[in-house]
Formats: structure tokens, C-alpha cells, sequence
């Protein structure tokens, strides 16, 4: 195991996409692990490193609301983009006043995370790269609210907002909750180069259970429990 964190991350609402749902957005009950990587990679991300999520605390009570928002119905083409690529002179935008749609959504509010994870080292590392050079600059970055981009909770509408902890904050929540499956992750697969289009990936599934507020994420990876 590499060097870890502790991130408290909050925010006013959260929208973790269930995929099944095709038409309408609603969120899972609580954050993915993929969600909380991205959050980690738009503060501190180097092609050397590699975060993993080991455990998951939820704060606040889970809580959902009902909203609408305005969403395109469309997106650009890649055969638009390979034409343009390709010294076509064609005009390459999306109107959102015409392609603009209101969809309904039901997601989290008044969210609060604590996210432990460590980082490994991958194949792309450099002969400069050791972790304990990338942990002190995570910990710089994270200790002066610095980031890349601005950190989210699943869409850009519902910003994320973070803390370096030295340990979790207790949650509110006790018991047992069967969240059911959720997403774990995206299993990219390598593509040709040459190929302009979107590499391939798969979606990992989890079944966590949340006890007192925690879920062990480290603990499926371990014994196996991902589909």
C-alpha cells in the first residue's frame, strides 16, 4: 500500500448517475468509488501515480430532492470531428439554444463525504518519481484547497468542496444498508492510436454494505466481490 489521505469532501448537492436509468437522472444513495478517485485526480494526478479508494465514510444523513435541469439532446459527431481533422472547412459547434431539453432529476443534498486512499505507483513512473516526492505534493495541494479543476459530485453543476483530515470524522449514520450494486469503475481498454475514437470500457460493479456509515471498499477489491 502507497502513502494515504484523508479528504473530507462536501457539498450542497450530489448526482451520482445510475446507468440504468436512461430517460430521467437519479443519483445512487451514495458516492462511487470512481466518483471519489475523480474528485482525488482533479487535485493532484500524475501519469506515475494511481488512486485507490480504501474506504468511504458517510457523514450526513442520505438525503434526496427533485430538481430539473437543462440538458442538450444531441452531441457533436466524431465523423464531424475526423471531417474537420481532416481539413474540413465544415463548422464544428453544438446550439444549445435549440438542442436544449429540461430533464428531471433526483439527487442527493446536503452531502459530506471523509474519503481514505493511497496512491500506487504505475508503469509510466520516471526515474524522479518516488512516492514520498507525489504524497508531499498532494498533501500541499490538498492542505491549500488547490486543484487542477474544480472537484464535483458527479456533474459540474454540483461542485465539490474538500479538507485534508488527519482521521475520519464520525458519522452520523448507524446500522447496516444494503446499498445494492453500484458502480465500482471503468475498465479502459487500450485502443490503436490512430484511432480518434473513444477507447472501449467496461463497467465494474460492486455490492457494498454500509456499516455505521462506512463502506470497506478495499475489502470487495480484496475478496473478490466485483462483477
Amino acid at each position: 500500500m502507497g502513502y494515504g489521505v484523508c479528504l473530507k469532501v462536501w457539498g450542497d448537492y450530489a448526482c451520482f448517475t445510475r446507468p440504468e436509468m436512461k430517460v430521467e437522472r437519479v443519483s445512487y444513495d451514495v458516492i462511487t468509488p470512481s466518483a471519489a478517485r475523480g474528485i482525488l485526480e482533479a487535485i493532484y494526478w500524475k501519469p506515475a501515480i494511481k488512486w485507490v479508494i480504501d474506504k468511504i465514510h458517510v457523514i450526513n444523513p442520505i438525503k434526496f430532492t427533485n430538481i430539473r435541469r437543462n440538458e442538450v439532446s444531441d452531441k457533436i459527431a466524431v465523423s464531424n470531428i475526423v471531417s474537420v481533422v481532416n481539413g474540413d472547412n465544415s463548422p464544428l459547434y453544438l446550439d444549445t439554444t435549440e438542442k436544449r431539453q429540461q430533464r428531471a432529476a433526483t439527487v442527493l443534498r446536503d452531502v459530506c463525504y471523509c474519503i481514505e486512499a493511497h496512491f500506487e505507483l504505475t508503469d509510466k513512473v520516471g526515474e524522479d518519481d518516488d512516492e514520498k516526492k507525489h504524497y508531499n505534493i498532494a498533501i500541499r495541494r490538498m492542505s491549500n484547497g488547490q486543484f487542477y479543476h474544480q472537484p464535483v459530485f458527479g456533474t459540474r453543476e454540483f461542485p465539490a468542496f474538500f479538507e485534508l483530515l488527519e482521521k475520519p470524522i464520525p458519522s452520523n449514520l448507524k446500522g447496516e444498508v444494503d446499498l445494492g450494486y453500484m458502480l465500482y469503475d471503468m475498465n479502459f481498454k487500450e485502443s490503436d492510436k490512430k484511432d480518434i475514437h473513444y477507447n472501449d470500457a467496461d463497467p465494474i460493479f460492486y455490492r457494498p454494505v454500509m456499516k455505521n456509515g462506512i463502506i470497506d471498499v478495499q475489502k470487495y477489491f480484496k475478496e473478490g466481490g466485483l462483477v
